[in-house]
């Protein structure tokens, strides 16, 4: 039998008085005997190989979706706020022709890092062979745009002396590849909104030569967003001597609310406020709640690998029926028995738990480097940036929620063997013997 021998290496004990020790030697070896592969017990190794299979990939499902999402958001956030102002500055009575006077009070205000003026507008952009596409023009100082370390530390071709002279432009490294532009080619960009004439208003239509190519990684300002000198903006959108919006960028963030009051205060007029939670609540919402959707149908992963471990120790403890009968008559509690029937189930859940974190991980620390080897094997663009905003995946694991992946998985699996193991120890010597 199973058991036969541990019983022999503890009858002496047993004939001096069973242990009242919980979790003792004697109950963690006849455990361990009991998850050995014996050929006679092979749909039951069969069934917990499967558990602890689904365990392992369930953990690590979660923690690779959960990290993915958690280094999106972070990416996305990063790159929207650092592109965009936090706090945006809008006039209601008149135009923003003090613009430079704003500017100066606005720079004064504490956890006000940079103020930055801007005109912008919507204009079709075309390169060398006449295709076209539609692109947003942000009007900026060339000082501005230097302190802009989102756009100005990532020129990838030419540079910014051109648009510091006024005479050049800076766009998207996505955008220059659309039109078959690079440094030093011209783009011509057609406003809407253009010179006045007898017969109505005529586009305006003027080339720019090409200072430099910017590449910021989030593809929706890479092949999109063209910056000109503001001056030059003024005149392209018949905008002189103003600016459209003026964008503040703060040390904090979350700390937007605390400081509406102090910008009003120092704008000494009307003006309209917008933060960057407003901005995009609809999008940052939609992350949070696709997030928890995701932890929550991977759960179930887990939860039918849970289940499949009450359903293999309830054969395991079928098929035991004559060692439970043995055990009982030596001296065995049924605490003890049910001691082993539970060390058994929850082995599975710690071995599977175990193994899924070091496999989620791994995928996580190198899921890059795994989704180019899998485009290279597909043959097809796999997280495509035109669709995900995102040049690549990204991926940032948070302790805390690993933890508590951890602790549901074990939770869950602990939870699975209760039943079986109380099942198990419920059972006298002489029922026992009938499941033989």
């Amino acid at each position: 039998m199973a058991v036969s021998a541990a019983v022999e290496q503890q009858e002496n004990s047993f004939k001096a008085g069973p242990s009242s020790r919980p979790f003792s030697g004697f109950e963690r070896l006849v455990a361990w005997r009991y998850l050995r592969s014996r050929r006679r017990e092979a749909s039951i190794s069969v069934i917990a190989g499967f558990s602890l299979v689904g365990i392992m990939l369930g953990v690590a499902a979660l923690i690779i979706v959960m990290a993915v999402m958690n280094g999106f958001r972070a990416e996305l956030f990063k790159q929207i706020l650092g592109f965009n102002g936090h706090v945006v500055v809008q006039p209601i009575d008149s135009p923003l022709n003090d613009y430079a006077e704003l500017a100066k009070k606005f720079s004064t205000v504490p956890g006000v890092t940079m103020v930055l003026p801007l005109v912008e507008g919507e204009t079709l952009a075309s390169g060398r062979g006449g295709s076209g596409t539609g692109a947003l023009v942000r009007g900026i100082r060339s000082e501005d745009l230097t302190r802009l370390k989102s756009v100005s530390d990532h020129v990838v071709s030419g540079d910014m002396v051109g648009f510091a002279s006024g005479q050049g432009v800076l766009i998207g490294s996505r955008l220059a590849r659309q039109l078959g532009l690079t440094a030093g080619d011209q783009i011509t960009l057609t406003a809407p909104d253009g010179d006045v004439t007898p017969f109505g208003v005529n586009p305006r239509v003027k080339a720019y030569t090409i200072s430099g190519i910017f590449e910021v990684g989030m593809s929706e300002y890479d092949s999109s967003v063209v910056f000109m000198p503001l001056e030059e903006a003024q005149v392209f959108f018949n905008a002189q001597g103003i600016a459209e919006k003026i964008e503040l960028f703060i040390t904090n963030p979350d700390d937007v609310d605390q400081l509406r009051p102090k910008i009003e205060e120092a704008a000494g007029r009307q003006i309209f406020l917008t933060d960057w939670r407003q901005v995009n609540a609809t999008f940052f919402s939609a992350l949070q709640v696709e997030r928890n959707t995701m932890f929550m149908i991977l759960t179930l992963i887990v939860l039918v690998a849970a289940l499949n471990i009450i359903s293999g120790l309830i054969m395991l403890v079928k098929d035991k029926g004559s060692d439970i009968a043995i055990l009982r008559t030596m001296g065995a509690t049924s605490g003890s028995i049910m001691r082993i029937f539970f060390m058994t189930g929850a082995a599975i859940g710690v071995v599977g738990t175990l193994a899924g974190v070091i496999l989620g991980v791994f995928v996580c620390l190198n899921i890059e480097s795994i989704r180019q080897f899998f485009s290279w094997i597909s043959g097809t663009v796999i997280f495509n940036p035109e669709v995900y905003f995102l040049s690549k995946l990204p991926a940032k694991m948070n302790m805390s929620e690993t933890i508590s992946v951890i602790v549901m998985a074990l939770t869950l699996s602990f939870l699975a063997t209760i039943f079986p193991a109380w099942r198990a120890s419920r059972l006298d010597p002489v029922q026992a013997l009938r499941y033989e």
